[in-house]
């Protein structure tokens, strides 16, 4: 039988990591790769039979990267802390593994969570990542909002999986500042100049993109706190890549 090898990268995720490994409790091998959180997260791993891996962060892509390097199977699915793997989809993981000949991987659609609040608008209605895929053919590429790299067909499970994206609104905006950061970088590397556009019209245009093209107004007052702080991530990215333009860290 095909096997699988589910990995979790974590930092300092002790309210969602029980709660993640048991979700891929069908899997083989499960692997913790800890960017040296300083709470909890590392003891409640080891309550359960799962390989722990530390190392420290540089990006997203290279972390995952380096975590599918050491997996003993073919097989890898790919699970964010705060993300559970429903039983629908489980199904689908496990008959998918079983049976395809035809996919190097699988898109899933994720079930968006804020403030307790299924969000059903405000972009996250398409929201669809790679998770489940066959190593030899898969790898990660780009230092934030990583994207998978195929040199095969991919296909698309019916269920969703649920993603609690966010602990709480501080937690929200440290994520956008972190994710902000990263992506300055890899414009900087790219070359990439800020004016007028990006500070000035880019992001309140993001803003009503969200909200009214998207229809977070929908999603009531939840979806405004996220198309605002979509606005808001834009801002951020261009005010950080601005400051390394100018030599600035």
């Amino acid at each position: 039988m095909t096997k699988i090898t589910a990995i979790i990268p974590t930092l300092n995720e002790e309210i969602h990591i029980e709660a993640a490994i048991k979700s891929v409790s069908f899997a083989d091998e499960i692997i913790v790769i800890d960017s040296f959180s300083t709470d909890k997260t590392i003891e409640l791993a080891e309550k359960y039979n799962v390989k722990i891996i530390k190392r420290e962060f540089d990006d997203f892509s290279s972390q995952k990267n380096f975590a599918i390097e050491q997996a003993k199977h073919d097989w890898i699915y790919i699970l964010d802390a705060d993300e559970r793997v429903t039983p629908k989809v489980e199904l689908e993981i496990l008959e998918a593994v079983k049976n395809s000949k035809d996919y190097a991987g699988f898109y899933v659609r994720r079930s968006f969570y804020f403030a307790g609040k299924k969000i059903k608008y405000s972009g996250w209605q398409r929201d669809k990542v790679v998770r489940l895929f066959l190593k030899e053919h898969c790898k990660y590429q780009g230092l934030v909002h990583e994207t998978i790299k195929t040199s095969g067909q991919l296909g698309f499970f019916k269920n969703k999986i649920d993603h609690f994206g966010y602990k709480n609104y501080n937690h929200f905006i440290s994520k956008i500042h972190q994710y902000g950061e990263l992506k300055a970088k890899e414009l900087h590397a790219k070359g990439r100049k800020v004016n007028a556009y990006h500070i000035i019209i880019k992001p309140p245009f993001r803003v009503f993109t969200h909200f009214i093209l998207r229809k977070g107004f929908l999603d009531g007052y939840p979806g405004l706190v996220l198309s605002t702080t979509q606005g808001y991530a834009v801002l951020t990215r261009y005010i950080k890549l601005w400051l390394l333009n100018r030599g600035v860290k």
